[in-house]
């Protein structure tokens, strides 16, 4: 029989599913234990004292009965934010659900704390107000290292040449003009940026001011690149589409 582990974790419930009439399952990206399967034993109903702390995009400290590789049992909990900015939001309700995704699928390829560390920084800088599409593309850029795949940005990816001037996700990086070919030419502001966000700290971050241009170019590079190199594919990324919000 495996012991039951107390511990507290920090995390995000990212979705739930129903478990009988009064429970459900809860799977939260957590600091210290990666993605984590936990049930919440009566949580649905209304005089439970799980049913607030066991909402989806629930940012807060879990006590948790812990079994490793199995299912948890949800003991209590203290809310470290609420998000009510996000989740008054349609939009970026929606990024919050696309990045918790991504979050969780290069999770599962890489065990780094630093991934998750980079997942709460954006999700507390898009609750306090700034471009949830920009924060999202950060966010996507730094994850490309966890992932083994992360694009040529230091010269050009077929001579080596400092002087590029655009960006191929067909060709996995910068391009000098003797390699340009028949590729989209972006903005020199463009090259720049992409350049500076793969690696400023996202919790550090006080100002964006970016052109809807170039951030329409940055992010048709990431989402070609995520097509054709990280094999992730999902659902949340498809809705964003629909509703076309990127």
């Amino acid at each position: 029989m495996i012991p039951l582990q107390m511990i507290e974790v920090e995390g995000v419930i990212i979705d739930e599913k129903p478990y009988g009439e009064t429970s459900k399952i809860l799977n939260i990206i957590t600091k210290e234990k990666g993605v984590i399967g936990v049930l919440a034993k009566g949580a649905k109903r209304l005089k439970s004292p799980l049913r607030s702390i066991s909402q989806v995009f629930t940012y807060a400290s879990f006590s948790i009965s812990y079994k490793e590789n199995k299912l948890s049992t949800l003991i209590g909990g203290d809310v470290i934010n609420p998000l009510k900015g996000i989740k008054k939001d349609l939009n970026k309700l929606s990024y919050l659900n696309y990045i918790s995704e991504l979050t969780s699928g290069v999770m599962k390829q890489n065990n780094s704390k630093n991934i998750y560390d980079i997942y709460i920084s954006s999700i507390l800088k898009i609750e306090e107000g700034f471009d949830y599409v920009v924060i999202s593309n950060i966010l996507e850029l730094k994850f490309l290292s966890f992932l083994g795949v992360s694009p040529k940005l230091n010269g050009c990816v077929v001579c080596g040449n400092e002087k590029v001037i655009t960006i191929s996700a067909y060709k996995g990086g910068f391009v000098c003009k003797d390699h340009v070919g028949s590729d989209y030419v972006v903005s020199d502001k463009t090259i720049k940026l992409i350049r500076l966000l793969e690696y400023v700290d996202i919790s550090k971050i006080s100002k964006l001011d970016i052109s809807d241009d170039v951030k329409k170019e940055i992010n048709d590079f990431i989402d070609d690149y995520y097509d054709r190199y990280t094999g992730l594919y999902l659902k949340s990324k498809k809705f964003l589409k629909k509703i076309s919000i990127l």
